[in-house]
Parts: structure tokens; sequence; C-alpha cells
């Protein structure tokens, strides 16, 4: 059964966890390790109310601040997996449900932080059968595939041709280990169309800086 069907079924204020290149996507998925006794308390909170966590990163990714600034832009998403280890970590699995922007920080007397957020501009996020979106799937996979090789990483090529254009694009845009400020670009994509477009240039770019010469030799 579809649980949110519009906006109004979601919660106008939630937790927040703010850590640095961490993306989640409205339908992806993010696994995570919790531990830090503030984040423990977090989960613990969600999982006795809607089970619903924003994901968001810093606006500065090197504020070693305890409470640094966040960025404007967050993904809300649902616990949908849950176990605890023995040394009283949570092993927890998010699954997104809509993009939000930050409306104000809430002064609480939880350890975590809370944020009211909008989600008005990001309804569509909601769509779980959208029109499957044409994106360049050959350019793609032309630019992937140095990009993979030259960080040692490997991948189904058959899975890459034949996946929905939708699971690709978010799952190369979560697992490729592009920087904060890349990540946040492709979060605010406006849509997974755009978010292949970003993804895709991204890939080249750093293809292109790897073959960028240093003191007149090639970087092999």
């Amino acid at each position: 059964m579809r649980r949110y069907r519009t906006i109004a079924d979601l919660p106008a204020v939630i937790p927040v966890f703010p850590l640095a290149g961490a993306l989640l996507l409205p339908h992806g998925q993010l696994p995570l390790n919790i531990f830090e006794p503030r984040y423990l308390a977090m989960v613990e909170a969600a999982m006795a109310g809607k089970r619903i966590i924003g994901m968001i990163q810093p606006r500065d990714p090197d504020d070693a601040n305890s409470h640094p600034a966040l960025a404007e832009v967050g993904c809300a998403g649902r616990i949908t997996s849950y176990s605890e280890t023995e040394d009283g970590r949570y092993l927890i699995t998010l699954t997104g449900i809509a993009r939000f922007r930050i409306v104000e920080e809430r002064n609480t007397s939880t350890p975590f932080r809370q944020t009211a957020v909008d989600y008005a501009a990001y309804a569509s996020d909601l769509d779980i059968s959208p029109a499957e979106p044409t994106i360049a799937r050959v350019r793609l996979i032309d630019a992937l595939k140095p990009y993979l090789a030259s960080r040692n990483m490997q991948t189904d090529w058959q899975s890459v041709k034949d996946a929905p254009a939708e699971l690709l694009v978010n799952a190369l845009s979560t697992m490729c280990p592009f920087a904060p400020a890349e990540k946040q670009a492709l979060l605010e994509a406006p849509d997974v169309a755009k978010r292949a477009d970003v993804l895709i240039a991204l890939i080249e770019m750093a293809n292109a800086s790897a073959k960028r010469p240093t003191d007149g030799k090639p970087i092999n």
C-alpha cells in the first residue's frame, strides 16, 4: 500500500542527520551505522514515532563544529530496516521519500537537531510510478567504464544496460565517490533526467581530470 500519497501525509517537523557526503535520493536507499549517542537517541525517537529522518549535508563539509550550518535541501527517508548490535549500535536503512527545504531549525531539548521543512517544491518525488525518463545511457556507460577502471571498481555491465533509469542513476549517484558539493548537486537536480545529465557531467569531468598531465607526463 502506498504510504505517502501527498505531502500532507509527511510530518512538518523532522529530526535531521547532518552527514557530509551521504546521499539519500527519493526511492533510493541509504544504509547507516549509527553509534553516536545523539543519533542513537534520534533513531529511537524516530522508531517510536513516524520512522522518518531527514538526511542533509552540512553547508561546509569541512566545518568541524558539532552544530554546523545546514544545506538548504535534504531528503526525508523512512526507516525500512533496523537492527541492533551487541555493542549498542543501530544498523538502519533509510528509503528516500521526498526532498525538502529547511524552513527553520527548532529549539528543542533533544540531543539531535529538528527542523521545520517544506516539501512543496518536490511533491513529484512521491510519484512511485513515474514515466520512464530518457537518459543518455550510452554516453553514461562510455564515461563510466574508464571512471570505474581508474578506481579499481567493478560492475555488472549487463545490469547497467538493463536497469530502469531511475534505479541506475540513483545507484550510481550514491555509489560514486563524489565530493559533498557534487552530491548536493545531484540531490538538487529537478528530476531523474536532469540528475542523469549532472551525473554524466561529473564523471566526464573526473575522467578529464585524471588524464590531465602532471609535470609534462600523463597520469596512468
